[in-house]
C-alpha cells in the first residue's frame, strides 16, 4: 500500500501518526465500499446484496460511500504503517480524518497507545539491600492466645444455638463484660477432637504453633516482597498508558462486584450504602491501579531480561485446576493469567534468591 507517516511521540506513552494515502490507491476501494454497502443497503424491488451498482450510487449519498472507502482503507494502512514506524500499538486508536474527498489523497490522524520504554533501575541490588525476612518465633504466649479465642467462639456458638432453639434472648459473650473461665468449654481432649482431626490437647496445640509459624513466615515474606515492589516502582522509569492503568481498575472493579454478589449482595446496594457512584470508585482506585500497571511492566521486562518463563507443566496443572473450578471460563484467558501470575512468582522468587530456577 503506497501510504506516508510522520510519527510523533505524545504523553502517557501515546504517539500520534499523520499518514496519506495516495488519491490512486484511495480510489481502489470505491468498489470494495460498494459491494460492502450494497450487502446491507435496503432499497425496494432489490434484495440485499443483489443492488446494481448504478442504484447504489443513485440511493447511496457520495459522502457516505467515501466514508465507507476511507473505513476500509485506513483499516488496511493502520497495520501497514504499524509495522513501517515500528509501533507496539495496544488498545483501540483514535481515527480522525483530515480529508476527505473524491479524487484526492485520504489524510488522517491516528491516535494510540504503545507498549511503554520500561528503563529498569538496578533491581538485583534492590532486591539485596531490601530488609531481610524478620525471624518468625511463636511463643507460649501466643498460643494460649489463641486456643481461648477458640474457646470463646465455641461458647458463643453454643449460646446462640441454645437461645435460637428455646427463641430466648441472650446477651453475647462479649458484651457481658469479661469472658470467665467458668463460661468457656473446658480444654480437654474431647473438646478439641470435636474441632478436627486432633489426637489430644497437645496435638491441637502443636498444629496451631505450626500454623501460626508459616503464617508469621509469609507475612515476613510478604513484608520484604513489598518493600523490593514499592522500591521497583519508585526507581523505574515507566510512562504508564492510561488504557493499561484503566484495565487495573476494571480488574479491581470486577473483583469487587463478585466478591459482594457471593454474601448475596448488589453492587448497586453497595454504592448506596457507601454514598458513591462507579465513577467515584475508579477515580479513587486509578493512583494504586496505576502502580499495579507499572509493578505488571517491570516484571515482564525483567523477565525478559533475565530469561524467565515459567515451565509449562506448571501453566498445564493450573490451567486444568482453573477450568475445573470456573466452567464457564475462557480456555485462553485463563491460560494468559496463569502464564502472568506464575511469571511474577518466579521473578520474585529470582530477585529474592539471586538466581534463576
Amino acid at each position: 500500500m503506497n501510504t506516508t507517516s510522520e510519527v510523533k511521540k505524545l504523553d502517557k506513552s501515546r504517539v500520534e501518526i499523520i499518514a496519506e494515502i495516495d488519491a490512486e490507491t484511495f480510489s481502489e476501494y470505491e468498489a470494495k465500499a460498494l459491494t460492502h454497502l450494497g450487502e446491507h443497503a435496503e432499497i425496494s424491488g432489490f434484495r440485499k446484496g443483489k443492488v446494481p451498482e448504478t442504484i447504489l450510487r443513485k440511493n447511496i449519498p457520495e459522502i457516505r460511500i467515501l466514508e465507507e472507502m476511507a473505513e476500509l482503507a485506513v483499516t488496511d494502512a493502520y497495520g501497514h504503517i504499524l509495522e513501517k514506524e515500528n509501533i507496539s500499538a495496544i488498545g483501540h486508536p483514535e481515527i480522525t480524518l483530515t480529508k476527505l474527498a473524491k479524487g484526492n489523497p485520504l489524510t488522517f490522524k491516528i491516535v494510540t497507545a504503545v507498549i511503554p520504554e520500561v528503563i529498569l533501575p538496578d533491581y538485583k541490588t534492590i532486591a539485596k539491600n531490601a530488609p531481610q525476612e524478620e525471624v518468625v518465633a511463636v511463643t507460649d504466649a501466643d498460643i494460649e492466645k489463641t486456643v481461648d479465642e477458640v474457646r470463646k467462639m465455641r461458647a458463643k456458638k453454643e449460646q446462640s444455638e441454645s437461645a435460637a432453639s428455646t427463641q430466648a434472648e441472650s446477651t453475647p459473650l462479649e458484651e457481658s463484660g469479661e469472658t470467665k473461665e467458668a463460661d468457656l468449654p473446658p480444654l480437654d481432649d474431647a473438646f478439641v477432637k470435636t474441632l478436627g482431626s486432633f489426637n489430644d490437647v497437645e496435638d491441637f496445640k502443636t498444629k496451631i504453633r505450626e500454623n501460626m509459624r508459616l503464617e508469621k513466615e509469609h507475612q515476613a515474606k510478604e513484608k520484604r516482597r513489598l518493600a523490593i515492589i514499592e522500591a521497583l516502582i519508585e526507581k523505574s522509569t515507566i510512562d504508564v498508558p492510561e488504557i493499561l492503568a484503566h484495565a487495573e481498575v476494571d480488574k479491581m472493579l470486577h473483583r469487587l462486584k463478585t466478591d459482594i454478589e457471593n454474601i448475596g449482595f448488589t453492587f448497586d446496594a453497595y454504592l448506596k450504602q457507601m454514598q458513591k457512584t462507579e465513577e467515584d470508585i475508579r477515580k479513587e482506585w486509578l493512583p494504586e491501579a496505576e502502580k499495579r500497571a507499572k509493578l505488571q511492566l517491570v516484571v515482564q521486562k525483567i523477565a525478559e531480561t533475565e530469561k524467565i518463563v515459567p515451565d509449562e507443566k506448571d501453566v498445564e496443572h493450573e490451567l486444568k485446576h482453573l477450568l475445573e473450578h470456573y466452567k464457564d471460563a475462557d480456555p485462553m484467558r485463563a491460560r494468559m493469567y496463569i502464564t502472568a501470575t506464575l511469571t511474577t512468582e518466579k521473578v520474585f522468587r529470582f530477585l529474592e534468591a539471586g538466581e534463576v530456577e
